[in-house]
């Protein structure tokens, strides 16, 4: 809870500029409210290393992990408790990312488009881009520049090429909207080029027909792949999409032979999600362990948000570097998981079986005991 008001008041102080008649202070907290869901998601896993660091050092600091170890519960068994405590933890993070967190960022950018005129995600200055087939063996491009509540848009610009990748026809409308598999376009001016007119021009003799036709036209209907729910997805980041959606999204990529690289990727970040969580008690466990009877909480507390940031940091680069170099979608998703439950593990086994490596040493070095 103190993380998310910090990084709130953060947000708030950021926003405070876009305050105008249109855009008030009420309708400012209202988009920080729908931005709640998005700043528990990204600070739930660091939030719930430094909770589990600050009560478990504060059972060491008591004493009683020292009861608990001296009852028979070992290091691995404690952790295995953990583990099970954070079970339901792992649930409400999932809900929170297939349900809430969608939701919430759906509205929000809805409200952004109402109130500002804006929203995030892939828009280019010159609008919204989507490419697919037009079911003839052609391609249709279609440029959006505003996208508006309820799956309506506006300042439509439409793109439709022959097999050949040859213009056929310029259209631009006004405003359109999305009905059952299809696009309705309002107030449309469409450009159509003549068949002959690229050989016209070739050989540059004096057409005697126009090798273009205007027309105006109150409505055109087409066919189209896209659906309200794939234009949302196309102005959010594909971590903060719920799975079927983004299963949908990446499937519409790959119908229209386009990249979907970063779209997999956060399909397998998504689902490690929930183990992120356990990663972060795992990481917990041997911090609070270690120096019980030396050092105070907040040594551990400064340690863990230190490990948990350089996390988030590994995390980070191992997406922009899985990118880059193409790497398979499970590794730039799982390794960085693994690899720190691995380390964590490593140094809650090797804190377990101190003694014993202790021995060890003595046995194998014996000149070292008088300096043991």
């Amino acid at each position: 809870m103190a993380l998310i008001g910090l990084f709130t008041f953060f947000a708030l102080i950021e926003q405070l500029e876009d305050i105008s008649n249109q855009f008030t202070l009420l309708n400012l907290f209202y988009m920080q409210a729908l931005a709640l869901p998005t700043t528990l998601y990204d600070l739930l896993p660091i939030g719930l290393l430094i909770g589990a660091i600050l009560a478990l050092a504060g059972l060491a600091q008591r004493n009683e992990l020292v009861i608990l170890r001296v009852s028979g519960v070992s290091g691995l068994k404690l952790l295995a408790m953990l583990w099970i405590l954070t079970i339901p933890l792992v649930f409400c993070a999932f809900l929170l990312s297939e349900i809430i967190t969608p939701a919430a960022e759906i509205k929000s950018s809805e409200a952004s488009l109402t109130l500002l005129g804006k929203a995030g995600g892939g828009r280019l200055n010159s609008g919204y881009w989507f490419k697919e087939s037009d079911g003839d063996d052609g391609t249709r491009i279609i440029n959006i520049a505003q996208l508006k509540s309820g799956g309506n848009v506006a300042d439509v610009t439409l793109y439709e090429f022959k097999n050949g990748q040859e213009l056929a026809t310029y259209s631009v409308a006004s405003r359109g909207h999305f009905s059952e598999g299809s696009l309705i376009l309002s107030e449309v001016q469409q450009t159509s080029i003549e068949v002959n007119s690229i050989s016209t021009l070739a050989d540059a003799v004096q057409p005697h027909e126009p090798l273009t036709h205007l027309e105006t036209l109150p409505e055109r209907t087409i066919t189209t792949s896209l659906t309200p729910e794939r234009l949302i997805a196309r102005i959010l980041t594909p971590e903060r999409m719920s799975i079927r959606v983004l299963v949908d999204y990446i499937d519409y990529l790959e119908s229209n032979h386009l990249q979907t690289e970063r779209q997999v990727v956060a399909l397998w970040r998504k689902m490690a999600y929930p183990f992120t969580l356990l990663v972060m008690i795992t990481i917990a466990a041997p911090i609070s362990f270690m120096q019980t009877r030396r050092g105070g909480v907040g040594s551990k507390v400064f340690i863990g948000i230190l490990l948990g940031v350089g996390f988030f940091m590994l995390n980070q680069l191992a997406l922009n570097v899985g990118m880059l170099n193409q790497w398979a979608p499970w590794v730039t998703a799982l390794v960085p998981n693994l690899a720190a439950l691995g380390l964590a593990l490593g140094a809650l086994t090797l804190m377990e079986n101190q003694h014993n490596v202790r021995r060890f040493n003595q046995t194998r070095w014996p000149w070292s005991k008088s300096s043991v």
